[in-house]
């Protein structure tokens, strides 16, 4: 018999969120992502920082 799948509850996580911002590289000229995974207050503070 196949078994069922169970998905468990986390209890006591924050929500996140996950900001991408392009960064332009002085040597190359060419754009690169930056992926980071954080609290939805500071999001702003982390986009408007070089």
């Amino acid at each position: 018999m196949a078994k069922k799948s169970v998905a468990s509850l986390q209890t006591g996580s924050k929500r996140l969120t996950k900001a991408i911002k392009m960064v332009k590289s002085p040597k190359t000229g060419a754009y690169t992502f930056v992926e980071s995974i954080m609290d939805p207050g500071s999001v702003n503070e982390w986009l408007s920082k070089k």
